[in-house]
């Protein structure tokens, strides 16, 4: 019985249950059954009374035997109709839900259980229906951050080669320019002008070095940085102040407005990074007798300065790493094309929406970031 399927499982308990109880009632309807006496009186003209008493039992015996294997084969028929329909309608829904269990395997995102009840078998159809939905939410859900992981895999990959590539010139430039030094080949035997040459190159390396570290050790600090509020106008006053410094020795006018009370709920460390390499960036890209300006708009923090605008065809390269236009600073005057990546990247973690546009009103550029008070 073990092996055998849900519905002749259940036909043969029905039935076998049905003929048992046939056969129960049958038997003890004959064996219950009393004995009956029968008494005829005849009256005559003759004073006396005459009195006749038969027994009926033997014959209402016989009878029963004769009818009995009639009665039991209706109800044996009965009994297997019964059982039929009724192991059909036990067994369908299990077996429609068994069904779609199967295809439910092949992932199919249409396959549903529809059992239109509201027993238990009903809330099982329900229960697994639930089930599916979820699975597929978690198989959907998986792929998505497989697709993410995949992406940012390669993106540390793109950037590892890059960043080697990207060091791998100055190095090679300084060990060259030292060897030289040291054999005291033509013009590099003068050492008061090539070892200050040497050491600012030392530094734009370690800067170019911090920087990489800095941007790898991103996702560390994006996952341990707990967030915090942070009260925009003491914050913004306090980061801007040493570029205040550097653009007042520029002949840079630097205007800081935020007078606006302003509290964002964001990592104190990673939002000041970004916000320090933008307003770095525009301070060393605004010439002399020009302006820089940080205020708070509505919902957005800008950061503007004055400047030739940026061509279209260079805004969207501006953000990949080591990405340096050929109008701007290259590796020799200091710019090392990791800031913006820097920032793109931060930005991206913190989920902040950003946009970097030509000003309408006057020539320069704008970096909005969209905050939320």
């Amino acid at each position: 019985m073990k092996r055998l399927k849900i519905f002749p499982k259940t036909f043969l308990y029905t039935l076998g249950l049905m003929v048992f109880m046939n056969v129960m009632a049958h038997t003890l309807f004959y064996l219950l059954t009393p004995p009956v006496s029968f008494t005829a009186k005849e009256y005559t003209n003759d004073p006396v009374l005459t009195a006749v008493t038969l027994n009926l039992s033997d014959y209402i015996a016989g009878i029963i035997r004769s009818v009995l294997p009639i009665s039991m084969l209706i109800c044996f028929i009965v009994s297997v109709l019964c059982s039929l329909l009724f192991s059909r309608a036990m067994t369908r829904p299990i077996r429609r839900i068994s069904a779609e269990t199967a295809q439910m395997e092949t992932l199919d995102r249409n396959a549903r259980c529809i059992v239109q009840s509201d027993d238990e078998i009903g809330a099982l159809a329900n229960n697994v229906n639930r089930l599916y939905h979820s699975l597929l939410k978690t198989i959907e859900n998986l792929e998505i951050e497989k697709i993410k992981v995949s992406e940012s895999e390669k993106s540390k990959v793109d950037f590892l080669r890059m960043a080697s590539h990207e060091l791998k010139t100055p190095v090679t430039a300084l060990n060259a320019m030292l060897e030289n030094m040291m054999l005291g080949v033509g013009k590099y035997k003068d050492h008061e002008v090539y070892l200050p040459k040497c050491k600012r190159m030392m530094e734009q390396l370690a800067e170019m070095i911090k920087n990489v570290l800095d941007t790898s050790n991103l996702s560390v600090l994006v996952r341990d940085e707990a967030t915090a509020d942070i009260y925009l106008p003491a914050f913004l006053t306090e980061l801007c102040e040493p570029f205040q410094i550097i653009a007042k020795a520029k002949g840079i006018r630097f205007e800081l407005d935020v007078t606006e009370g302003v509290t964002v709920h964001l990592p104190p460390e990673l939002f000041g990074k970004a916000l320090n390499n933008l307003v770095s960036n525009a301070v060393s890209y605004t010439q002399r007798g020009h302006s820089v300006m940080v205020y708070c708009d509505a919902d957005h923090l800008v950061i503007e300065n004055e400047c030739d605008p940026i061509p279209e065809e260079h805004l969207k390269e501006l953000f990949k790493p080591f990405y340096r236009p050929e109008y701007e600073r290259g590796r020799d005057t200091g710019g090392n094309g990791l800031g913006l990546y820097i920032v793109d990247s931060i930005l991206n973690a913190l989920r902040i929406s950003y946009t970097f546009t030509p000003t309408p009103s006057k020539k320069g550029m704008a970096f909005s970031l969209q905050i939320k008070k």
